[in-house]
């Protein structure tokens, strides 16, 4: 069965005539080997075809679709995280500002501003300003207003038989 495009085996070359210039006419000239060229039309064609140049192209536009579209879906992806954060930035300012006005509304009462003032010694006229040095030496534990001399406080512990006792009869 022949390939396609096959063509029939060429004929080997003639030989050459003798030249008309002069030279010898009746003198054989040495034969040379004659030429056989191979036949390469039985062979198939190494190449791309139209068919296969057609589908490399449009595997190369489908590519570049898809990979554009992957693109769009990651720029869409990353400004809907940015969006939630923007959001979630404004919420943060927004309880910010919420404080703030708040902490406003407590410095704007009378209160507060008297309590201020008294840390100045701007107190009211009664009043007796006093600090204490800042090298003081701390207070002794049976200094007057201490928990060592509050009611209950101090000593060790007794059950409520010794304290009866205690009373009727005295410390003992």
């Amino acid at each position: 069965m022949p390939s396609r495009g096959a063509r029939p085996p060429k004929e080997p070359l003639a030989e050459p005539e003798p030249s008309p210039s002069g030279g010898e006419a009746d003198a054989p000239e040495p034969e040379a080997p004659p030429r056989i060229t191979p036949d390469l039309s039985a062979l198939p064609i190494a190449g791309i075809g139209r068919r296969q140049v057609a589908m490399i192209i449009g595997s190369l536009v489908a590519a570049w679709v898809i990979f554009m579209f992957a693109r769009q879906i990651g720029d869409a992806s990353a400004a809907s995280t940015r969006a939630e954060d923007l959001a979630a930035a404004n919420e943060t300012l927004r309880d910010d500002i919420e404080a703030s006005r708040r902490e406003l509304q407590l410095i704007q009462r009378q209160e507060y501003i008297l309590l201020q003032a008294r840390g100045y010694g701007l107190g009211k006229g009664r009043e007796i300003p006093f600090s204490l040095a800042p090298d003081a030496p701390p207070l002794p534990e049976d200094a007057p207003g201490s928990a060592a001399v509050r009611v209950g406080a101090g000593g060790e512990p007794t059950t409520p038989i010794e304290r009866w006792m205690d009373l009727l009869f005295g410390p003992g």
